[in-house]
């Protein structure tokens, strides 16, 4: 018996091709009340989600008071390549219809917040003209593409960029539904077939990523899908290994959901990325599940099914035989913050951006000095995957200037940060995003300031280790692949989870329980301690971890969770 689909199925197979009824709303732009169900789920595949501020609904509803609607509206930018022009529209359009900031996502992508209703449309308009997009950077389609943001001039970076914009036009929709709703196109009368989607496009969302061995700061082994490239002595790209099946999101509680990697299934030729990523699309497009959301991503296809099974449709699919992938190569997260040479005689300087955050505050006007920067020098911004920037492009004779610039308006560059700093990254939550159960972004400083303490009084403040922070299980900033997972759990206390490796190859498990902000680093502090005192020369955070196991580790934390 086939079990019946879920309301969000309806709502997109009714939907005319993404329209539904949201023109109509967007047009009672002073009308109280959130939007439907159905303008709701529809506007994510046009790249914004309705929201209401968290902060003040509960006062607002005792006084009698709508919630504060707004919307989030999210840029969709291939490999986050961005140009000078398009940083400085993108600056301008902050202060005209958002909340003065930007936001860099773990996606390389970039988001506005606090977006009004009767500023939706010319938001989203504003960042067309700018020959971006925010089309399927949310929804059930294939969302941003990422890869390495290492601006480097050779032919490997050449290649990975290129796919990467070519696939990120490949899996677009085809509906021009985007077209009539915020660029006033003529309306084509009927919906338009989608070839590669369907009527009711993907179960869930779909990630895409591209990496190389030496590489893999987009963490490719988190995405529903990942092509590694393989090279040969100049560099040239000879193949690309197929990972499937990965993805971060799960629900506490709930054993049948669970974070996963992608696994290594098949080998391709260079030139072959598109067609396969077209026939993993169609397989997840038949095979998801559309009767329940929280099952429906790739990855449990892929558990459930087998490799052999995925490489046997994929094989039908292509209509040729695939062999199975070899092993994957030992993956790496190189530094790419701070001074470095492109390779053409030009300049890259990676900025630290915490929590991705771009917005001047007393003491930092860091999107001041980005405006300043990018405009006096013209380099190209690159969003990374660890929602950090990198200013492309740059003569030899810029650094100088360029750093003072910085410094002058506060800003705090690699070199005066600690790697744990340096390698954390935090979502969202609170106060904007709807799924957040705890704070994001605005325990991300204390938390990281309460583990470098910790940190410090081992002898372990160099260290390099990651930590990764999200406000729900949901796994936007990646906390279940790396060093240290903070997981929220409900107001002001979080799950942690240790044991993953720096590069993104194995995953985290629960090492502690409801631990409140506060006391985090109080926490791990055990840990640290023993890490410092037992661990193998050489030996990496992660892996130490790992060999000690979670009992182990659970029996050392047992006297502070006590306490």
């Amino acid at each position: 018996m086939t079990a019946k689909p879920s309301g969000a199925e309806g709502i997109k197979q009714a939907s005319a091709g993404l329209r539904g009824p949201i023109a109509e709303e967007l047009a009672l732009a002073d009308a109280p009340g959130g939007l439907s169900e159905a303008a709701y789920s529809l506007l994510k595949f046009h790249g914004t989600y309705e929201q209401f501020d968290r902060d003040t609904a509960t006062a607002r509803k005792q006084s009698g008071q709508d919630k504060d609607w707004q919307f989030m509206v999210r840029v969709r930018a291939p490999a986050g390549r961005l140009t000078a022009a398009q940083w400085l529209a993108l600056d301008a359009l902050a202060d005209e219809d958002a909340d003065g900031t930007m936001r860099l996502t773990t996606r390389q992508g970039m988001q506005f917040h606090t977006v009004r209703r009767g500023k939706l449309r010319h938001c989203i308009a504003a960042i067309e003209g700018m020959l971006l997009t925010t089309m399927a950077a949310c929804g059930d389609v294939a969302r941003n593409v990422t890869t390495s943001p290492a601006p480097r001039r050779d032919a490997l970076h050449a290649r990975l960029e290129r796919e990467a914009f070519n696939l990120s036009a490949a899996l677009l929709p085809r509906t021009r539904a985007h077209h009539e709703i915020f660029l006033g196109a003529e309306p084509v009368g009927a919906a338009e077939e989608e070839p590669l989607y369907g009527p009711a496009y993907l179960p869930r969302k779909f990630k895409v990523s591209l990496a190389h061995a030496a590489d893999n700061t987009p963490d490719i082994l988190s995405n529903d899908l990942g092509f590694l490239a393989l090279t040969d002595a100049a560099g040239e790209v000879t193949g690309w290994i197929v990972t499937i099946g990965g993805g971060m999101g799960m629900t506490h509680n709930k054993p049948a959901t669970y974070p996963r990697l992608a696994d290594p299934v098949t080998v391709i030729g260079p030139d072959e990325v598109e067609s396969m990523a077209r026939a993993v699309l169609r397989l997840f497009r038949d095979h998801g599940d559309r009767s329940d959301r929280k099952h429906a991503r790739l990855k449990y296809v892929v558990a459930e099914r087998g490799l052999d099974w995925v490489r046997a449709r994929l094989a039908e699919d292509l209509g040729r035989d695939l062999p199975p992938a070899p092993p994957l190569p030992r993956l790496a997260v190189p530094e790419l913050l701070g001074w470095h040479e492109q390779g053409d005689g030009r300049l890259w300087l990676g900025l630290p951006i915490p929590s991705g955050r771009i917005a001047d505050r007393p003491g930092t006007a860091l999107r001041t000095a980005l405006r300043e920067a990018v405009a006096r020098s013209g380099a190209d911004p690159i969003a990374t995957p660890q929602q950090d920037l990198i200013l492309s492009n740059l003569r030899p004779e810029d650094r100088e200037p360029l750093e003072a610039l910085l410094r002058g308006h506060g800003v705090v560059l690699a070199e005066d940060l600690s790697p744990l700093a340096r390698w954390s990254l935090s979502c969202t939550a609170l106060p904007t995003c709807g799924q957040a159960l705890t704070e994001g972004e605005r325990v991300h400083a204390p938390i990281v300031a309460q583990v470098q303490a910790s940190l410090a009084r081992h002898g372990l403040l160099g260290e390099r280790l990651s930590l990764r922070l999200t406000g729900c299980p949901n796994g936007c900033a990646r906390p279940y692949a790396g060093d240290i997972g903070v997981v929220g759990r409900s107001p002001g206390v979080y799950a942690l989870f240790v044991g993953g490796d720096f590069e993104g190859t194995r995953l985290s498990f629960p090492l502690a329980d409801k631990v409140a902000t506060d006391r985090i680093g109080e926490t791990l502090e055990p840990l640290l301690a023993d890490f410092a005192a037992g661990r193998a020369p050489g030996e990496a955070f992660g892996d130490f971890c790992h060999r000690r196991g979670p009992e182990a580790l659970r029996a050392l934390l047992r006297p502070a969770l006590a306490a």
